[in-house]
């Protein structure tokens, strides 16, 4: 049986043990904490990443525990909808619609499918060996036919393999997250735009909400009150925006400089390392694409590696993430536009483009959410895809 080793147990590591451990390979996957202590809140899992689930036999699992987005569009500050669409319309054209969940449900599922003698906690890796297979770690050295690196976006690893590549750029924004009870508030999905600045709203199940919010700020810079600055902010902007904010404990607000890449990487593997998630291709959370994209790339690396290769991997890999890398980075920098002249003429833009085109947002995602894994991938989804 071969032998791989992981390195990093979040989403695209745990995603990446599995789908291996399902192709017949004895699996290993390594993380430095000492316990799986998810980064973030909530996250949306799309379509394409939900048929990616569908391939290990956990699409319907996270379903059922996670709530369906609604309605979802991009509003105006004071309230008015610039584009909007419908999950009938998302399910009719991909099959799917879009879950919204709690990163440490996704996180918990994943676990659980990889199994908990397949992980070990509290192990920090310092180095690999491309060529021999060679995993170092404080404990000693692991050999494997195939070492996964999935270490996030700063990544040690890639830095060693590929030392000449710039790494993730500062994407010129600061971005928050955080959970807030419902209460009696009356919830829907909805991202709101204003000069430079984002806030997004989505229901939960278990009566919370995840918000997050974005702004234009130089990197580092620091506050000693996170939700007051979101009031600061948001405290105008249309309901249930401001509620929300007054509801929420400070301490459950979170706040992290978004870095992405701007030059895509010249391969994802080396040697007998395969690169996936944030280590292969960092990008701005503007299209909900990055835990999606980390859950292809653990599917699409478990069928290739068995058949063409990590060659096959690269190449079936690279081009699609880095198109959605840029896809995504061209959507944060429109957010940024700061001038109310050229943010009247983006709002102006979008609003007339979803009069004259009432698809307009489901179109301008298909080549994102139309992927499908690779024909032979297992697929085990009860009722059968």
């Amino acid at each position: 049986m071969p032998r791989a080793v992981v390195i990093g147990g979040g989403i695209g590591g745990l995603s990446s043990g599995i789908a291996l451990r399902r192709n017949g390979w004895d699996v290993t996957v390594l993380e430095r904490a000492p316990k799986i202590d998810p980064v973030g809140s909530g996250l949306a899992i799309a379509a394409n990443a939900l048929k990616a689930l569908d391939t290990l036999a956990l699409g319907d699992h996270l379903r059922k525990l996670s709530r369906i987005q609604g309605q979802v569009g991009i509003r105006r500050g004071n309230g008015p909808w610039l584009v909007r669409t419908t999950p009938d319309a998302a399910q009719a054209r991909y099959g799917d619609s879009v879950v919204v969940t709690l990163r440490a449900t996704l996180m918990e599922v994943l676990a659980d499918a990889l199994g908990a003698d397949r992980l070990r906690l509290g192990i920090s890796v310092s180095g690999v060996d491309a060529g021999e297979g060679i995993v170092r770690t404080h404990e000693g050295d692991l050999r494997a036919d195939l070492i996964v690196a999935a270490d996030g976006i700063h990544s040690k690893v890639r830095q060693a393999l590929f030392p000449e590549h710039p790494g993730p750029t500062y994407s010129g924004v600061t971005a928050w997250r955080g959970l807030v009870p419902r209460g009696n508030l009356e919830i829907r999905s909805t991202e709101s735009w204003g000069k430079g600045l984002i806030f997004g709203v989505m229901p939960l199940a278990d009566d919370m909400v995840y918000v997050y919010a974005t702004d234009v700020l130089p990197a580092g810079t620091a506050f000693e009150d996170e939700r007051e600055e979101l009031l600061r902010r948001f405290g105008d902007w249309h309901e249930p925006i401001p509620a929300l904010l007054r509801a929420a404990d400070s301490g459950m607000i979170k706040r992290n400089d978004v870095y992405s890449f701007d030059t895509p990487l010249p391969a994802f593997h080396r040697g007998k390392v395969a690169l996936v998630g944030d280590a292969a291709h960092a990008m701005t959370p503007n299209l909900g694409q990055g835990a999606c994209q980390a859950i292809e790339d653990a599917v699409v690396l478990a069928h290739m590696v068995g058949s063409g290769g990590l060659s096959a991997y690269t190449a079936a890999r690279l081009g699609r993430t880095s198109k959605v890398v840029r896809q995504s980075r061209r959507i944060c920098g429109m957010t940024k536009i700061r001038n109310p002249v050229a943010v009247r003429l983006r709002d102006l833009g979008m609003s007339l483009a979803a009069r004259t085109m009432p698809d307009m947002m489901l179109r301008s995602m298909d080549e994102v959410l139309s992927w499908r894994p690779p024909m032979g991938a297992t697929c085990t989804r009860s009722g059968g895809v």
